[in-house]
């Protein structure tokens, strides 16, 4: 080995243990994220929201700048460069999140948590701390006396989070009413009469067969003590809160533009979603075009299935006609599982590496349902022995259609996010920012991008369920229209529903819960769109580049096996491999 060589091998290896040692660091600062990824000895406690706490964490992110300026790009082999740009744009876009009071947390996991409005209906401590505590090891009796200790910590937790609420709403942050109105139902169905039946002690309704009689008679009479004398009290006083105080002092407005300096968060939080620079302007156009071309297809295909009457009238046909409807939620979640199992065996022949972690489907909490989308994943923990959840809402049921069930399951389950996550999760060669955050225009672009894929692996063949792709597609373009329109273009939330329902076959159960998704997080919901557009380009330009020696499991296998990239960075690396594989097959 040439000294050029050694001294990159060396920097390589100072690079990782840094990136490595800072990981480290900021598991100890979140502990819900060091649980969620497996990283064991936070499982006791919560995020510190104490002014002290929040300036450990931006005194991190100082440090973890000031470390990471230490090295040199060209010094690193090529390998280990993507780590330095990942990771450099993490810091870069941390620091600046910073302005808009964004949690200092370099990690991207869906959402930013802002810090002048840490709670909605969609998420807050009352949201995360059941998912939290579900994912928690539960294999021994120490395990379970982790998860006391931590119950034992909720109360405080909580009342940091009002603490930072009425910071806020002094500084004159507040969410929009519509997003908070479901809180107060949230926090009373989470604190039931019956212990049990909160999904805060749902850890303790399951032991091992390894946890004795008189070891869980113990550990659940502990949980009931502190969920009665400490947890209830917190969260009543929490619900008081909010509903008496912090519900009528919020915003009547639903766009981020009201709020200071709101519109340029918006464009911020916009290209953080996206992993582009494309205006809100820009993007509110893409979708008006998406919903142009859908809509041509969709009657199209109206037309096929023998329907007399036109659009409007064929998707309130969808919306209502019974015979799309099943009447128990148990048979949903049946026929679910059934088609998810369908998809399984199928997956060899457009992927030449699959994920070893397997996946389940369950109904989404009760608690959680009727403010929360038709569907979403829970990811796996292979450290803790977890799998990855497609979770269903078999909430009013009688809105939950089959035409949409093939294009869901596709997104949520495989091939979209549970083949996507778990298999970044298993890439033990990238450092562990890369294997467990991730980018929201990739991860839900690529779940988007799934649906497509029906007809490849066997489904699609009801021109119904052909249809809920469509209408699924539509939906996300119909988001870049909505999201942008509510938050940049002074769109009302009336205006917003109206576009959504004369566009979409989706329920107005459903449509409600999704405008007031896009109100509590801007920008999120332009990332599935923008994602999927990207990843459908590249896919057109690897088959007319390379023809007939296009292999559909080899670019597959090209865009995942990097972990989840930002679309420019994506888009290089397909694109050089599209020119190498054209370079070593010459066309004939």
């Amino acid at each position: 080995m040439t000294a050029g060589g050694e001294r990159s091998t060396e920097a390589a290896k100072e690079f990782r243990a840094y990136l490595d040692r800072d990981w480290h660091e900021w598991m100890a600062l979140a502990p819900e994220v060091a649980t969620m990824v497996g990283q064991r000895g936070f499982d006791d406690r919560w995020s510190d929201d104490s002014p002290e706490g929040v300036r450990a964490r931006q005194n991190q992110l100082a440090r973890s700048v000031e470390r990471f300026a230490s090295f040199r790009r060209d010094a690193l082999p090529p390998r280990e460069r993507l780590n330095f740009d990942l990771y450099e744009d993490l810091l870069n876009t941390a620091e600046e999140a910073l302005r808009f009071g964004d949690d200092p947390l370099p990690f991207r996991f869906g959402t930013p948590r802002n810090l002048w409005m840490p709670l909605n209906q969609m998420e807050g401590i009352h949201v995360l701390a059941p998912d939290v505590l579900d994912l928690q090891p539960r294999v021994a009796v120490s395990d379970y006396e982790t998860i006391l200790r931590r119950l034992e910590a909720l109360p405080k937790a909580i009342a940091e989070t009002m603490a930072l609420m009425e910071a806020g709403r002094t500084k004159g942050y507040t969410p929009s009413r519509v997003a908070v109105r479901g809180v107060p139902s949230q926090l009373s169905e989470l604190a039931p009469s019956d212990p049990v039946q909160s999904a805060l002690l749902h850890p303790f309704t399951e032991f091992p067969a390894r946890v004795s009689e008189a070891d869980r008679d113990r550990l659940l009479a502990a949980a009931r003590q502190v969920y009665a004398g400490r947890l209830v009290p917190a969260l009543q006083e929490l619900r008081a809160y909010v509903a008496d105080r912090y519900l009528p002092a919020c915003r009547e407005t639903v766009g981020a533009s009201h709020l200071p300096d709101g519109s340029e968060a918006y464009r911020f939080h916009l290209r953080w979603q996206t992993t582009t620079d494309q205006t809100p302007e820009q993007v509110h156009e893409t979708g008006l075009a998406e919903v142009r071309r859908i809509q041509a297809a969709m009657e199209a295909l109206m037309h096929r299935v023998g329907f007399s009457g036109d659009l409007p009238a064929f998707l309130e046909f969808l919306r209502t006609d019974r015979r799309f409807f099943r009447e128990k939620p148990e048979e949903l979640i049946e026929a679910y599982r059934a088609l998810t199992k369908r998809c399984d065996p199928e997956l060899a022949r457009l992927f030449g590496r699959l994920p070893r972690l397997p996946y389940g489907v369950l109904p989404l909490p009760p608690f959680r349902a009727p403010n929360s989308p038709a569907a979403y994943y829970m990811p796996g923990v292979p450290a803790n022995g977890r799998a990855g959840y497609f979770y269903v809402n078999t909430h009013q049921i009688g809105t939950r259609a089959s035409w949409e069930m093939e294009a869901l399951a596709l997104h949520e389950s495989v091939p979209g996010h549970h083949l996507q996550i778990a298999l970044a999760q298993e890439l033990g060669d990238l450092p562990e920012f890369r294997r467990y955050s991730g980018y929201t225009s990739f991860i839900e672009g690529w779940g988007l991008y799934s649906e497509s894929l029906g007809e490849e692996l066997g489904l699609y063949r009801d021109l119904y369920a052909k249809f809920g792709q469509l209408s699924f597609d539509m939906w996300r373009s119909v988001r870049l229209v909505v999201d942008t329109g509510m938050h940049a273009l002074g769109w009302s939330r009336e205006r917003a529903v109206a576009f959504f329902r004369d566009h979409t076959s989706s329920s107005d159960q459903d449509i409600g819960v999704e405008v007031d998704r896009y109100i509590a997080w801007p920008g999120q919901a332009c990332a599935y769109k923008i994602g999927q557009l990207r990843l459908l380009e590249l896919r057109r330009l690897a088959e007319e580049r390379l023809g007939e020696r296009f292999d559909v499991r080899r670019f597959h296998d090209v865009v995942l096996e990097e972990g989840a990239l930002p679309l420019g960075i994506l888009a290089a690396r397909v694109r050089h491999w599209v020119e190498s594989e054209a370079a070593a097959n010459p066309a004939r």
